[in-house]
């Protein structure tokens, strides 16, 4: 283990011996589309029993449970962590937390198992991140204490969510970018395109397959405790597909108008689609592995998380993914395959042109502007998706990483232990 922090680059750690065994995830459902009103909990039982069983490791052998939600929106949310895994056959005596950290929340369950495996706290745990945008409620904040005359006032959590209060909306963030790099419109059309291209002929060669589970209305079981029933849209069966995806082409792009700023570059459909779902992976360390024969898809090597000026908060990769691999002592030539969530079109741009990227290298399944950005679920999605395809291709180190609203970034290591 080396760990290193520092106020400027930002702190980070490489990791000894601990494994990504493999995971799933939900389909992605659109925008009040078919998963809209299943709680974030359920989503999260979905994608964790999946997990659990695509690993084949048992729900008794897991000794912690690490859950990500970023916007509450189910009246029980707040035990979302606990009835995750309670629901999801892990033992009653196992206990279970929550992190956040905004878009690197899903990152952070996976960072936040490998320490504490590092401090010979668990062998084994169960990461879940999970969201449901669709049910982020309309609020009135202050209204137990009542209201002036004339001045009852409601507010959309998804739309405010949306607004760093200390600097700008998030999509004024990636216009920041768009000026710094001086990056066009046609620009970011044209990588909007690629993302639903590479998504779209990826789902039809099957490749998200793998990693989603089917989805049906059901009864989660948990002994002694009340049932949890879940009920898709009539007649849905065996969902199984990300609904955000679309076909597009540059002439239909251009005609969208700019979303954040006049004439800028940034629309509703070079963004990252609002969606809802879960997503789940099994860590562990090596002792496990080896007692039980498994074969992990990649090794944890190591994180690293920044943080920078909130106005170009899209920038947040740059300065994570390049203090990841000084942490391992690895350059960008050593990378075969890269994540980085497609925020904004512009964003990705920005640290493309700033890191020096190869794209055919970067997002080779297309990203969130294609199949959606559920806030907290990104991460672990990003981290699964890229350790399928390490091992398809025979790639040896991979790196995942996300801008984070506010200012930061994350990025974590992967390494194919199977070349």
């Amino acid at each position: 283990m080396k760990a290193f922090h520092d106020t400027e680059k930002g702190f980070g750690i490489q990791y000894d011996d601990i494994y990504l065994i493999n995971g799933a995830r939900t389909p992605f459902g659109k925008f009040c589309g078919t998963l809209a009103h299943i709680s974030p909990t359920d989503l999260g039982i979905y994608a964790s029993r999946a997990a659990l069983e695509k690993s084949d490791v048992r729900p008794e052998a897991i000794d912690q449970l690490i859950a990500a939600n970023v916007g509450q929106s189910s009246v029980d949310t707040y035990f979302l962590p606990r009835h995750i895994g309670i629901y999801s056959g892990i033992p009653t005596g196992v206990p279970a937390v929550m992190l956040q950290r905004l878009c690197g929340s899903g990152f952070e369950t996976i960072i936040g198992g490998a320490e504490q495996i590092t401090l010979g706290k668990a062998q084994t745990v169960l990461c879940c991140s999970t969201e449901n945008m669709s049910l982020a409620p309309t609020v009135s904040y202050g209204n137990r204490m009542g209201y002036p005359l004339g001045k009852v006032a409601f507010k959309d959590m998804l739309w405010e969510a949306l607004n760093d209060t200390a600097a700008v909306p998030m999509g004024c963030t990636a216009e920041n970018v768009a000026d710094k790099y001086s990056i066009t419109r046609e620009e970011t059309d044209s990588f909007a395109k690629l993302s639903n291209d590479r998504a779209m002929a990826a789902a039809e060669r099957g490749f998200f397959k793998d990693e989603i589970v089917p989805m049906n209305s059901t009864v989660f079981e948990a002994n002694g405790l009340k049932p949890r029933k879940v009920r898709l849209p009539r007649k849905v069966e065996n969902f199984i597909t990300d609904e955000h995806m679309r076909p597009s082409t540059m002439e239909t792009l251009a005609k969208l108008p700019s979303a954040f700023a006049k004439d800028g570059v940034q629309t509703a459909a070079n963004s990252s689609g609002i969606v809802d779902g879960a997503a789940a992976v099994i860590v562990a360390a090596e002792s496990f592995v080896k007692a039980e024969g498994l074969k992990p898809l990649s090794r944890v090597a190591a994180s690293a998380t920044s943080a920078l000026d909130p106005n170009f908060m899209g920038l947040g990769p740059v300065k994570s993914i390049g203090l990841v691999l000084e942490i391992a002592g690895l350059t960008l030539d050593d990378i075969g395959l890269i994540e980085i969530n497609e925020a904004f079109a512009a964003q990705y741009i920005g640290c493309e042109k700033e890191l020096g990227l190869d794209r055919t290298i970067v997002n080779v399944n297309g990203g969130a502007i294609a199949l959606g950005h559920p806030l907290a679920a990104t991460g672990t999605r990003l981290a699964l998706t890229i350790s399928r395809e390490m091992n398809n291709r025979g790639v040896k180190y991979g790196v995942v990483s996300a801008c984070i609203g506010g200012g930061q970034g994350t990025a974590v290591l992967l390494e194919n232990p199977n070349v």
